[in-house]
């Protein structure tokens, strides 16, 4: 996400939580991050400047309370800690915000970036999403047969693409649909290699190296991008094109 969709996000967060009437020098809004992976992170550094160009003050105005998780299994703990503490609001990312909404139906949560939000479950409807969680949706089914096209371009006799993808992650699990339903259509082989934890990974790898596919389509989501350079290293190792869903990796 960039920058200037993160302020408007912001605008958007606190304007509904904390309307002008109610704005108050002396008040300290608390705001909770969850988020997959560790610090420093680029869209929390944007999220914070965008604070700071909206006029908000960190440790004047608003108190950040981050909760970092290492692997998706911790996130459900530190979600109901953000909650113990009264949070006003929690800024999540898709799969943080599932274990935010478990943990909470009353306190706001906003999702930065979410794919399929809807298809997930994780709200009623774009226009109405209902409860207590809003935000953006960045779901583009589109891009799942492009990347293939491209890679096909790239690589003229491809048959066979592993795909790399969290299973932990309900937004990912669409992606690897829709990559397997624009491969089958395209006459190319998909290899399922989804994994949701390190020794996972581990294993992925060595199948890799036996089933030897002709790339690997990588879906970046946070547990993928926190082992990213692990991965990126893994292909250029071993000789294996890579294809990614954005620059960072």
């Amino acid at each position: 996400m960039n920058k200037k969709t993160l302020v408007s996000l912001l605008a958007v967060l606190l304007t509904s939580i904390y309307p002008a009437q109610a704005q108050q020098r002396g008040k300290v809004s608390r705001i909770g991050v969850l988020k997959t992976g560790t610090p420093p992170d680029a869209n929390v550094d944007a999220f914070r400047q965008g604070l700071r160009e909206l006029g908000y003050v960190e440790g004047q105005d608003v108190i950040l309370e981050y909760r970092w998780a290492d692997r998706d299994d911790r996130l459900p703990d530190l979600a109901a800690e953000l909650v113990r503490l009264r949070v006003d609001v929690i800024v999540a990312g898709a799969n943080e915000a599932f274990a935010a909404k478990q943990s909470t139906k009353t306190i706001p949560i906003v999702l930065g970036t979410s794919q399929g939000p809807v298809e997930t479950g994780l709200v009623a409807s774009l226009a109405h999403p209902g409860g207590n969680i809003t935000g953006m949706s960045v779901f583009a089914p589109e891009l799942w047969p492009k990347r293939l096209e491209l890679t096909k371009e790239t690589i003229p006799k491809l048959s066979r693409v592993a795909m790399l993808w969290n299973r932990g992650n309900p937004a990912m699990a669409l992606g690897a649909r829709g990559t397997q339903e624009a491969a089958k259509s395209m006459g190319i082989a998909v290899q399922d290699r989804g994994a949701q934890d390190p020794n996972e990974l581990g294993r992925v790898f060595e199948k890799l190296k036996k089933d030897r596919p002709d790339a690997l389509l990588t879906m970046i989501d946070p547990f993928t991008n926190i082992h990213r350079r692990e991965i990126v290293d893994f292909t250029n190792n071993i000789r294996l094109p890579g294809i990614y869903d954005n620059e960072d990796s």
